[in-house]
């Protein structure tokens, strides 16, 4: 092989310095590929002595006025930016296939679209005359959105300087392809050039920039990861399919705060804001049963109550099977194992399962105590004391750690109607008031107040 190639597994991301069958990183074969027009040599060579230009200095002290904002009257969708549409941003958009970004962002530039923004929709997925019918269904017929359907970066590029919109929208990079680049669109070097490009036009002429990314089966948006760290803002779009509601997550946000959420629910008539997801989350829930706990969290500054589901019954099987929906899979390993060393309560030749309610994804450790609960519970079958939420943090030695934001958490539950709360606080609270607070200092001093066992 020839010097100075580089090699990238368009499956992860890796680079590697020369061409392999399999990719050692995350085991796929024959998805290793050449990037054409990069070099893994020293920069220097490429620079030679020409002097490059002085950069002007500011200090910490300088004031700046914040950036304007534009909003899109999507209160949802405002939130998660961070208070609306920033001037010249990049923005990354991911989701399963199907979930309803192309709905969501169509209903976003009908949105900015009304607010005075000049909005160009660019996709290269569907044609126009698709995209109107998408329209006309959502009732945004009407809206001075300009419409176009192009693979071309080159062209589309051209086109975007041409119309100098305040908004383009392209659905989405996997489908662009840059003719400057030898691989085929969807290629970790034709991503990487496709949101260069984009990224750096959104900064040299000032206009917002929101692009769509596919996912991986694992969940990760498809491509080299350096694309992440182009752009401002990255968004999550997930949900699932046999549940109505969808969550818009940030994970990424130069203008705003990171894990924000927005809620929306999917309708015959587009997505629908929920403004109160707490209480559609719960409901559906009838009188408490054995396994079911609500857990008060918190995401981004939102505070959210959901539903554990718990199940455990005896295993027709030599391995006991642990399924999860909506968690992590490993913590609630480490959950059983606290359990059983530290109570002294077994789950060997149990199946253990284990599903959030409404489709949310919970990431937070605070989850710890709820989850004990509800398995617990199941294990048990016993329900648990009826208006009674849960949080706290589980650590490997059977203690109970507080959660940050108890206040808006305590908060939340009396809004919805919740008379008691467990969970390991320390000092005396403001959102105490009306409520029957429980807080036990470790597991076991939990499992005996609250099952009689252990």
């Amino acid at each position: 092989m020839a010097k100075g190639k580089s090699f990238s597994c368009f499956a992860c991301g890796t680079t590697f310095t020369k061409w392999s069958g399999k990719c050692e990183t995350c085991g796929e074969w024959n998805t290793i590929s050449e990037d054409a027009g990069l070099s893994t040599g020293p920069a220097s060579k490429s620079l030679g002595q020409k002097r490059g230009l002085n950069i002007a200095l500011t200090d910490l002290a300088a004031q700046e006025t914040p950036p304007p904002r534009t909003a899109s009257q999507l209160a949802e969708l405002d939130r998660v930016l961070g208070g609306g549409l920033v001037p010249a941003s990049a923005i990354l958009v991911g989701g399963d296939p199907g979930i309803g970004k192309s709905t969501l962002l169509l209903q976003a530039a009908a949105r900015f679209a009304r607010a005075s923004l000049k909005t160009i929709y660019i996709s290269g997925e569907e044609a126009s005359t698709q995209i109107r019918m998408r329209a006309q269904r959502l009732g945004l017929a009407n809206t001075p959105v300009q419409l176009g359907s192009e693979t071309n970066l080159r062209d589309i590029l051209t086109t975007l300087e041409a119309n100098m919109p305040q908004l383009a929208i392209i659905d989405s990079m996997q489908t662009m392809w840059a003719d400057n680049v030898d691989s085929a669109p969807g290629s970790v070097s034709q991503v990487r050039a496709v949101a260069h490009e984009l990224t750096s036009f959104a900064k040299r002429h000032g206009v917002s920039v929101i692009l769509v990314g596919h996912v991986t089966k694992e969940g990760q948006l498809a491509g080299p990861r350096v694309v992440e760290h182009m752009v401002d803002t990255v968004l999550y779009f997930e949900g699932e399919r046999g549940h109505q509601f969808r969550i818009l997550r940030a994970v990424k946000n130069r203008f705003g705060p990171t894990d924000e959420i927005g809620v929306f629910e999917m309708t015959g008539s587009g997505l629908a804001e929920v403004t109160n997801p707490s209480a559609l989350f719960l409901s559906e829930r009838g009188m408490p049963s054995p396994g079911s706990v609500v857990f008060a969290g918190v995401e981004g500054t939102r505070p959210v109550l959901v539903e554990f589901q718990a199940l455990v019954a005896p295993s027709p099987h030599s391995q006991p099977r642990r399924m999860v929906v909506g968690w992590d899979g490993g913590r609630l390993a480490m959950i059983l194992a606290v359990l059983e060393a530290r109570v002294g309560i077994p789950f060997a030749g149990l199946d253990v399962y284990l599903n959030v309610a409404g489709g949310m994804k919970i990431n937070e450790p605070a989850a710890d105590l709820a989850v004990a609960a509800a398995l617990l519970s199941a294990r048990e079958d016993t329900a648990m004391p009826q208006n009674t939420v849960v949080f706290g943090e589980i650590s490997l030695s059977g203690a109970l750690r507080p959660a940050s934001q108890a206040e808006n958490r305590l908060k939340e539950a009396q809004k919805l109607g919740f008379t008691a709360a467990i969970a390991p606080i320390s000092g005396k609270l403001r959102g105490e008031r009306g409520l029957t607070l429980t807080r036990p200092t470790d597991l076991a001093g939990f499992v005996r107040e609250v099952f009689g066992a252990g």
